[in-house]
């Protein structure tokens, strides 16, 4: 599925322009996830048979290519590679343009192949030449990345300083770890892959309590098994990170697609009062910043970072602008010199105390799971628990966290509230209403805890329509915000479950009702 603009793209459209058929196995799995139209265009082989009627009763026109007569007549010749040509003239790609990008992939498997792989290529294209669109305009050549979303969290963590990564491979964030890997070595870090979730957490607990900024990534079972943990890091101060690469549930669910059902556990899921940062980046590009955000907000307020990419986010692919390095000055605080009356978690104006790493003359410290005093002796006193609790919460709430905790563009009397992956359809509405000469306002939040409950507040007034999207059944967001007394009495949900994604559509469709 590929979208493709001389402009950014952030999301999947209404409907596909084009569809081309190899042949129509599963048709039945995947008809749904193929919305089509009368302005759609079918590419498909004689040879496989009729085009089944879920896809033929849009109107949708169909062109046939005999995509198996042009490849059997070639020595090691693929459909696959005539379809490419065909699609290429349809879309009004160059063909030159097109054989430099197949020699430039196919090179390492011999000069034959590759000719065969051209000859293929050259039969789809000129097959039909009837263009649907007009070439592509030509653009500035800058420097663009293509890249994952899965790859750019792994890029934002190395910009964050993280040296150690423990994790178990899990779908859809594995493709996370399998990129770090071969990096931190390079960079002096190293990656380790546990025997499950469990270990895997304590382990970057443990390296981070050395002083080395840890991470780990995961999805939503693994993120289950990873709360006792959780707690232990937060209650300990010792900061540590998780990507949790969320996808459709509960239990097993759907590993392979997309949804937004993680935030209640995210927010919620540790045991007693349990203050901690949760993220979700708001594209690809995003997914740069937001890592490296939240690494060093980790280490900088020693706590648990939590941030919540997803399945479209994580195994997605695209063009973007390369991200500019952004140099944050957050960093853990390290005592070195330590006095003879140290305390590891002494109550300070920022509620902030300076951390010693393991072997520091003086810097001796006990750090548990157990609630405990100014010094870290385990305490079960009522005023050391109040103390403490206080300790942890403020930190967070009382940190100025700057404009980066939401984007926010437009203005008018209809609001769309949205945050993660889905704020790149909600931007394509905007977009698409403002072009209608209709003003509305977006907001779409990269932190979502601590929530920035003024500043919403703010943003909220005067809006005589607000609308909640999200991708998950429930309204996670929708009843956090309400749960929070932010939203007005009018305001609506529009929460729909995965594996479908949210179209720009469905959106504008709840806008008019």
């Amino acid at each position: 599925m590929v979208r493709f603009s001389t402009d950014p793209v952030e999301c999947m459209g209404d409907c596909y322009d084009l569809l081309v058929a190899l042949d129509w196995l599963n048709i039945e799995r995947f008809a749904d996830e193929i919305p089509l139209s009368e302005k759609s265009l079918i590419i498909c082989d004689p040879a496989a048979g009729e085009v089944p009627v879920q896809l033929r009763s849009n109107g949708a026109e169909i062109r046939e290519v005999p995509f198996k007569v042009f490849a059997s007549g070639l020595p090691e010749g693929r459909i696959n590679m005539v379809a490419l040509g065909a699609m290429a003239m349809v879309c009004g790609f160059p063909l030159e343009a097109m054989e430099a990008s197949v020699k430039g992939v196919l090179q390492s498997k011999g000069e034959q192949v590759v000719e065969s792989a051209l000859r293929a290529m050259s039969l789809g294209y000129n097959h039909d030449r009837h263009p649907v669109n007009p070439p592509l305009p030509l653009v500035d050549k800058h420097k663009v990345w293509s890249i994952t979303g899965n790859q750019a969290c792994g890029v934002g963590a190395l910009r964050g300083g993280v040296k150690f990564v423990a994790a178990y491979p899990i779908t859809p964030a594995s493709e996370m770890l399998e990129w770090l890997a071969p990096r931190l070595e390079k960079l002096g870090g190293s990656l380790l892959q546990a025997e499950d979730e469990l270990a895997s957490i304590n382990m970057i607990i443990g390296a981070s309590f050395g002083g080395v900024p840890s991470l780990t990534a995961t999805s939503g079972p693994g993120l289950s098994l990873m709360v006792e943990g959780l707690g232990l890091a937060l209650v300990s101060e010792t900061p540590v990170t998780v990507v949790n690469v969320m996808r459709g549930g509960p239990s097993t669910g759907i590993p392979t697609k997309s949804e937004q059902a993680d935030l209640d556990i995210a927010l919620y899921g540790l045991h007693g009062d349990a203050p901690h940062l949760v993220f979700a980046p708001l594209s690809i590009r995003d997914c740069v910043f937001t890592t490296q955000w939240a690494v060093q907000l980790a280490e900088h307020l020693q706590t648990v970072a939590l941030v919540l990419s997803d399945q479209s986010l994580g195994q997605s692919q695209a063009i973007i602008e390369a991200p500019a390095a952004n140099s944050m000055p957050w960093k853990r605080a390290i005592e070195t010199e330590p006095d003879a009356d140290f305390m590891r978690y002494r109550i300070t104006a920022d509620n902030i105390s300076p951390v010693t790493l393991p072997g520091t003359p003086g810097g001796m410290y006990t750090a548990d799971g157990l609630e405990h005093n100014e010094h870290g002796t385990p305490s079960s006193m009522a005023s050391d628990h109040r103390e403490q609790l206080n300790k942890r919460l403020l930190k967070l709430e009382r940190f100025e966290y700057g404009d980066d905790w939401a984007e926010i563009e437009g203005d008018g009397g209809d609001c769309i509230i949205t945050w993660g992956s889905t704020a790149g359809v909600v931007k394509e509405v905007a977009r698409l209403l403002r072009q209608q000469g209709r003003a509305i306002r977006t907001i779409a939040l990269r932190l979502l805890a601590p929530l920035q409950r003024q500043k919403l507040s703010q943003l909220l007034e005067g809006a005589e329509r607000v609308l909640v999207v999200e991708q998950n059944h429930g309204g996670q967001l929708f009843h956090y915000l309400h749960a929070q007394a932010i939203l007005p009495k009018q305001a609506e949900s529009l929460a729909q479950p995965g594996p479908l994604p949210l179209r720009p559509g469905r959106i504008i469709r709840a806008l008019a009702d």
